[in-house]
C-alpha cells in the first residue's frame, strides 16, 4: 500500500512522530488503529442506545412528556 499525503500532512506526520520519538510509519499506523477502534467504539455505542431506546420506548416517550 502506498499512502500519497500532501506536503502540510507529511510535515505534520514527521512533526508528530519527531515528538513522539517514533517513526514517521508506527505514527501513521498508530492513527489508523486509534482511529478504527473509535469506530468500533461509536458504531457499538450507537447500537447499544437503539436497543435501549427500543426496549424503553415507553418510558422515554413519557419521560419526554
Amino acid at each position: 500500500m502506498t499512502l500519497r499525503l500532501t506536503v502540510e500532512e507529511h510535515a505534520a506526520l514527521r512533526q508528530r512522530a519527531e515528538k513522539d520519538g517514533a517513526s514517521m510509519q508506527e505514527t501513521a499506523r498508530r492513527a489508523i488503529r486509534q482511529y478504527l477502534e473509535l469506530e468500533d467504539h461509536r458504531a457499538s455505542v450507537l447500537s447499544s442506545a437503539s436497543r435501549v431506546m427500543s426496549a424503553h420506548a415507553d418510558a422515554l416517550t413519557r419521560l419526554g412528556e
